[in-house]
């Protein structure tokens, strides 16, 4: 079978393999679609909370909005209470009909730990089940999936019992993080973990690998070397939305062509003016100051170009910085 290929997650259909994962702060629907429309052949939301969708948060609502050309999505949600994330899956599905709910276990941040939720979850297969079932019992025929790390910190490697939980729980698919919640997004994932996890898992469900993806030659190496079913490009897909089609482009033809200065800051422009419309402009020329700079690298005096970035506050600065570029 070609590396690249279709992928069934229950009872939805995807076209291809490669995915962009749930990136915090990052992963709104202004990203994911132009990541689309570069390639991306299935998108996930940031995490959401399950207590703020309870509590009727209307921020929330904006991270789980799907984008407009976003023809199946997943929104992730997090939450260390079996209660609230089945109330919570429950909301999802009615305000934005998303055709997977995937349930974060992997999040190392301690605000999040403490409550029970991300990366607590791997360590604690006992309620990693409650809660997947309760989120599955809720989600009625929508798929429910997983993403795991591969443990606590060294002493404590619990992902193999965290996903047999999750098989029990009768999950659609399990991501895999292979960095210990210890590791945070420091050192290097252990891409042997990820192997070891798809001749556990024995083809019962799909499983999905993330981490140390930055280039599309990492991601040839990640299904060559593992066997996952599909791949998760997070930090490797900031600023570099082209990413996707480059890597479908060498894994059916064994090469691809960098995008253009021009053909990069356009894009990034068109994320700008999305985002704009949902968030608006003073909040969207603050958050893209980040991904503009993301944009930039490798582009002759990107270096300048990022020293201005930073002091920009306006749709207006931004074309002004750029205006050499996209002329």
């Amino acid at each position: 079978m070609s590396l690249y290929h279709p992928v069934k997650i229950g009872n939805v259909e995807l076209k291809g393999n490669i995915f962009l994962a749930p990136v915090a702060g990052y992963s709104d629907s202004a990203f994911r679609s132009v990541c689309i429309e570069n390639g991306a052949c299935f998108t996930y939301t940031e995490m959401v909370s399950a207590e703020a969708l309870v509590r009727n948060n209307i921020k929330t609502e904006t991270l789980m909005a799907r984008a407009y050309n976003e023809d199946k999505y997943a929104v992730q949600i997090f939450g260390g209470e079996e209660d609230s994330m089945a109330q919570a899956t429950r909301i999802v599905l009615e305000k934005t009909h998303c055709e997977v709910i995937d349930i974060n276990c992997g999040c190392p941040v301690p605000k999040i730990i403490k409550t029970g939720a991300g990366s607590a979850l791997t360590r604690d297969p006992e309620r990693l089940y409650k809660i997947a079932k309760a989120v599955k019992n809720a989600a009625g025929d929508t798929p429910v999936t997983v993403k795991i790390r591969s443990g606590w910190d060294k002493p404590n490697m619990t992902w193999k019992e965290a996903a047999q939980a999750a098989l029990e729980a009768g999950v659609s698919a399990i991501t895999i993080h292979p960095r210990t919640r210890a590791q945070g997004y420091e050192g290097h994932s252990d891409w042997s973990i990820m192997k070891d996890l798809v001749e556990f898992v024995d083809g019962k469900v799909p499983v999905f690998g993330s981490g140390d993806l930055f280039k599309v030659e990492d991601v040839v190496k990640m299904l060559e070397q593992t066997g996952v079913d599909a791949v998760m490009y997070a930090r490797g897909a900031m600023g570099n939305p082209f990413i996707f089609k480059d890597t479908t482009s060498m894994l059916l033809t064994g090469s691809y062509e960098p995008v253009p200065a021009d053909v990069r800051i356009k894009t990034g422009f068109e994320e700008l003016e999305r985002l704009s419309k949902e968030t608006g402009e003073k909040h969207a020329c603050l958050e893209m100051r980040k991904r503009f700079a993301a944009y930039s690298k490798g582009i002759e005096n990107g270096a300048a170009l990022r020293a201005q970035i930073v002091h920009a506050s306006t749709i207006e600065d931004y074309k002004n910085i750029f205006k050499e570029i996209i002329k």
